[in-house]
C-alpha cells in the first residue's frame, strides 16, 4: 500500500469517527429531549401545586420548568409590563403582571397575550380586574438574552425577553420585595372582556435529533462508499496491453 493510500486511510478512518460519534450523541441527544418531552407532558396534565410548595422546590434547587402551580391574591396593574410575542393574529404583547398573596409573597403572572391594538390597559379595561383572584398556569424559569434578541427597553416599557430581575426593578423601584424566582404563565379563563388571552405557553418543543442522527450516519455511510470505491481503483492491477496480430507482406 503507497503512502498515499495510507494517509487515505488514516483521514477516513477519523472522518468516520467523527461522523459516527456525531450520530451516537444526536441519538443520546434524542434520548434526553424525549425525557423532558414526556416531563413537560406529564406536568401540564398534573393537579396544580399550591405557589408555596412551587417555592420550596424552586428553592431546594429542583427544576419547576413547566410545573402546575395555582395561587390567589390581588394583581397590582399599575406595574404591568409588555414582553414582545409573535402570535396568528401578528405582533402582540404578554401581559406580565405582579399578583400579591395574602401570605405577602409576590409573584409576576405572564396573564396572556394582547395585540399590539390593546397594548395600552385603557383599551381593555374590563380585564383590569380588582379584588381576589385565583390564577394558575405553569411555571417557567427566566430566559437568557439570545445572541440575535433585541436588549430590553425597560424605559419604553418594551422587552423581548423574560428578564427576571429586570423586571422586577422596574416594577419596584428602590426597596424591592422579594419576588418567586419565576413566572406564572396563567392557564385560559375567562377574562372580562376577553384579554389578556391566557394559555400562551408554548409546548410545541422542536425534536429532530433522530433526523440529525440518520444524517451523521448516511454521511459516515456515503465516506465508506466513497473509501472503498477509490481503494478498489488504486490496488486494480493495470491492464495488460494486447498485442497486435498484424499480416506480414
Amino acid at each position: 500500500m503507497t503512502r498515499h493510500l495510507v494517509l487515505f486511510t488514516i483521514y477516513t478512518a477519523a472522518g468516520l469517527a467523527l461522523l459516527i460519534g456525531l450520530g451516537v450523541w444526536q441519538l443520546q441527544r434524542l434520548h434526553w429531549k424525549e425525557g423532558i418531552i414526556a416531563q413537560i407532558e406529564a406536568r401540564v396534565h398534573a393537579p396544580p401545586v399550591t405557589l408555596k410548595e412551587a417555592l420550596a422546590e424552586s428553592r431546594a434547587g429542583k427544576d419547576i420548568s413547566y410545573l402546575r402551580v395555582t395561587t390567589e391574591g390581588r394583581f397590582d396593574h399599575g406595574k404591568e409590563r409588555y414582553l414582545y410575542a409573535v402570535t396568528d393574529e401578528g405582533v402582540g404583547w404578554h401581559v406580565i403582571t405582579p399578583l400579591t398573596t395574602q401570605d405577602g409573597e409576590v409573584v409576576l403572572i405572564d396573564r396572556g397575550v394582547v395585540p399590539d391594538a390593546f397594548r395600552d390597559p385603557a383599551t381593555r379595561s374590563q380585564g383590569e380586574v380588582e379584588g381576589t383572584v385565583t390564577i394558575t398556569g405553569l411555571a417557567r424559569q427566566p430566559e437568557i438574552q439570545g445572541h440575535f434578541t433585541p436588549d430590553n427597553e425597560p424605559g419604553q416599557n418594551r422587552w423581548f425577553w423574560r428578564d427576571l430581575d429586570g423586571l422586577t426593578r422596574s416594577m419596584f423601584p428602590g426597596s424591592q420585595p422579594e419576588v418567586a424566582p419565576f413566572v406564572i404563565e396563567a392557564e385560559p379563563s375567562d377574562v372580562p372582556g376577553g384579554w389578556p388571552r391566557g394559555g400562551a405557553t408554548r409546548l410545541d418543543i422542536p425534536n429532530n435529533h433522530l433526523q440529525y442522527a440518520i444524517t451523521w450516519f448516511l454521511l459516515a455511510f456515503c465516506l465508506l462508499i466513497i473509501y472503498v470505491v477509490y481503494v478498489r481503483s488504486r490496488m486494480r492491477p493495470p491492464a495488460t496491453p494486447v498485442a497486435g496480430h498484424g499480416s506480414d507482406r
